[in-house]
């Protein structure tokens, strides 16, 4: 394996032979790190934490360091990252807390821009892109192929749906709707279907279309949210996207951004 003489790596961390930890980078211990996994120079892993194959760490990131919740006492927690992951420079990963499971987690093919942050016991899917700055907050959800613009702060036990896209600076305090197109500095709101992150992922028009009717119903001053899904139902036939996006509303804790 490629380990640059100037790194400190553990007698217990477990280091693939076709990883790469370049200079100045410290690795803690019940560190793992899976094949062609890169950690450039200057990067920080504390354990427990898990690190799949083909990721790219860039330098002055850190991952796995204990959780800046007040209620964190030292107790054991983890951090577990997939496959082809992109953590950029001073990217803060934290591991998780007792009150949220343990556990800090991000899939696979994820792009974290510079300055990026993911609390304590957050949960991000596969295929997503969090801009530079971009906070999240402790215990929050991303789902798949999300995006979150610069700068962008998500409070905690928010949920970001899939294939949402939310504008730079924007400020979200509530759940963001699958598909939709959110932005706002001070109070986010809702808009319409993230048009184009969705061809982009090679949706067809008429989806779109459907979507985009669906956030005009819940968008409208005559209905409450119960009657727009009533409408959705009624009007948007034969529409899988439609009904993740009503069992979101459906399932949203701190409710949705409308």
């Amino acid at each position: 394996m490629a380990i640059h003489p100037a790194a400190i790596v553990d007698a217990t961390a477990r280091v693939h032979p076709d990883a790469e930890i370049g200079p100045f980078c410290i690795v803690g211990a019940e560190v793992e790190i899976g094949a062609r996994t890169r950690l450039m120079g200057h990067v920080y892993v504390e354990g427990p934490t898990w690190i799949g194959e083909d990721n790219l760490f860039y330098p002055y990131s850190s991952t796995g360091v204990a959780s800046q919740d007040l209620k964190y006492k030292g107790e054991r927690a983890e951090t577990r990252i997939g496959d082809r992951n992109r953590i950029r420079e001073f990217v803060t990963i934290h591991r998780g807390t007792a009150g949220g499971g343990g556990l800090t987690s991000i899939g696979d093919d994820n792009l974290v821009m510079a300055y990026a942050h993911i609390a304590h016991d957050c949960r991000v899917g596969d295929g997503t892109v969090l801009s530079n700055g971009a906070t999240l907050g402790g215990h929050v959800i991303v789902e798949d192929h999300a995006r979150i613009g610069a700068f962008t702060g998500v409070h905690q036990f928010c949920r970001i749906g899939a294939h949402a896209m939310i504008g730079g600076y924007s400020v979200v305090t509530r759940d963001v709707l699958p598909y939709a197109l959110v932005s706002e500095e001070r109070d986010a709101k809702l808009y319409r279907a993230n048009t184009v992150g969705l061809e982009r992922a090679g949706f067809p028009q008429e989806t779109i279309g459907r979507l985009n009717k669906a956030f005009r119903l819940l968008r409208s001053p005559e209905l409450n949210t119960q009657q727009a899904v009533e409408r959705m139902r009624a009007e948007i036939p034969d529409c899988p996207e439609l009904e993740r996006l009503i069992g979101f509303i459906a399932s949203s804790g701190r409710g949705f951004i409308k």
